[in-house]
């Protein structure tokens, strides 16, 4: 018989341990004292035991995880040189942003093993004919390619639908009706909730609420029916700065959606394609935000992404450039092959911090998706600008935390290098670009913590030179 190694301690309940915690206080209240209130409505205790969790939800995370390389495509040629290149030096996927749809498809893949490197292509346009194309090279190979078809994500970012509802609902229709050849063709673009400032909570149930417009649309088509075995949307999610709190959200989002997929008849995974937030990104002290990467990217790994890319330090004001690509690279291929985070699978399961977290994001998530379907589902409250409310309640909260010092970046509201100059550094446009164009509806907007108090710095560096 296996004996415990603590058999001869006796237990300690949750009750004994706060009664200690109250004797040592000496009067001064618990809940003020040691109990931390987060913008997400969670309330954070000093101390978590079994019985905080019940049951650790299990979930099927993915055994590996790819590190990714993301290269705009301006040209085919130039494209695929940097990919290969990404490749030898430790990328194991490709993420390609593609602005225009008369790009060459064999040139771009040309010498990627498409059945062993995971590409993801992210068409800033939808067509048809470009479908088709890339489908008639896909033909017959083995392959690991993902399409990011997100029409809702194309119209909550921009107000407006890539042609028209019905015309962006033809088209997605050819594209799901012929997916055989793709390993998945929809993504769920989560990250612009984040990056706009929805807390986490909010976060799990606009990504559940926008899948769930595409489960139906899908369930309700009689011509898409024979679609279900196979169904695999990508959740493309934006880790913030919270590390265990972060996890959590990504194994609440699988958990959430699992759940979801499994009421209407689809396969219950998900693949999850994770990367930096922008949104506590800074322009002064950048160096700082290989920090940042460093503890989003492992959240991230722990919290069971299928792919991470690290977005570079220096990536909101400077060209794409070799050395940040390398350096972002080269932090993912330490946490792979020098901290050993490839060696286990679901490392955060049955940890009662983050299994309590994990439940109470679900929780709360799903107290919003059910208001936001009894409100008439997704689509019609960002059409009535709910959802855009919503996010700048809470983007504003977490915004006046900052400014008043609450919330802390290293190097731009507390331990600033006054010496810091960056007027001559820019070479990209960092802060929110405002264009003036006519909108179906109010668009949600991305905007990082900093801007305001960066451009404030800017101006007097303009004056005193």
């Amino acid at each position: 018989m296996k004996e415990s190694l603590f058999q001869e301690f006796e237990e300690v309940s949750a009750k004994q341990w706060k009664q200690k915690i109250q004797f040592d206080l000496k009067g001064a209240d618990y809940n003020e004292k040691l109990i931390y209130n987060s913008l997400d409505g969670i309330a954070i205790k000093p101390f978590y035991t079994a019985e905080d969790i019940g049951e650790p939800v299990h979930l099927e995370s993915p055994i590996h995880w790819n590190i990714c390389e993301k290269i705009y495509v301006i040209s085919s040629e130039v494209a695929n040189e940097k990919a290969l290149n990404a490749l030898k030096k430790g990328a194991e996927s490709l993420w390609f942003e593609l602005p225009t749809e008369e790009i060459s498809i064999e040139e771009l893949l040309e010498g990627i093993d498409l059945k062993s490197t995971p590409v993801y292509l992210k068409p800033e346009f939808l067509s048809e004919d470009f479908f088709n194309r890339l489908r008639k090279f896909l033909k017959g190979k083995k392959n690991q390619v993902y399409l990011q078809t997100d029409i809702i994500g194309k119209l909550a970012r921009s107000g407006n639908w890539f042609f028209n509802l019905k015309e962006d609902h033809r088209i997605l229709g050819e594209i799901l009706s012929k997916s055989e050849d793709f390993s998945s063709v929809i993504s769920i673009n989560t990250d612009l909730y984040q990056n706009a400032g929805a807390n986490i909570p909010q976060q799990l149930a606009y990504s559940l609420a926008h899948a769930n417009e595409y489960l139906n649309h899908i369930d309700q088509s009689s011509a898409l029916k024979n679609i279900k075995p196979q169904f695999l949307p990508q959740f493309v999610v934006a880790s913030g700065p919270n590390y265990f709190f972060e996890i959590a959200k990504i194994r609440a989002l699988r958990w959430l959606y699992s759940s979801l997929a499994k009421e209407y008849g689809f396969p219950e995974d998900g693949h999850i394609i994770a990367q930096p937030t922008k949104r506590n990104k800074t322009l002064y002290d950048y160096n700082v935000n290989l920090l940042r990467t460093t503890t989003e990217s492992m959240s991230a790994v722990l919290g069971g992404a299928n792919t991470v890319y690290n977005s570079p330090y220096d990536t909101i004001y400077h060209k794409n450039n070799d050395f940040g690509d390398r350096i972002a690279r080269n932090q993912l291929l330490i946490m792979k092959h020098e901290a050993y985070l490839d060696k286990v699978s679901n490392a955060a399961e049955g940890t009662y911090y983050i299994e309590s977290l994990t439940r109470q994001f679900a929780d709360k998530a799903l107290e919003i998706f059910k208001e936001i379907e009894m409100g008439g589902g997704f689509l019609k409250q960002l059409k009535a600008g709910i959802i855009q409310k919503k996010i700048k309640e809470s983007a504003k909260k977490e915004q006046q935390r900052f400014d008043e010092g609450e919330l802390i970046l290293i190097g731009t509201n507390k331990f600033e290098n006054l010496q810091d100059r960056m007027k001559e550094e820019l070479e990209l446009f960092p802060f929110l670009k405002k264009n003036k164009r006519k909108t179906l509806l109010e668009p949600i907007l991305e905007r990082r913590l900093s801007e305001k108090s960066e451009q404030e710095r800017l101006e007097k560096e303009s004056a005193e030179n």
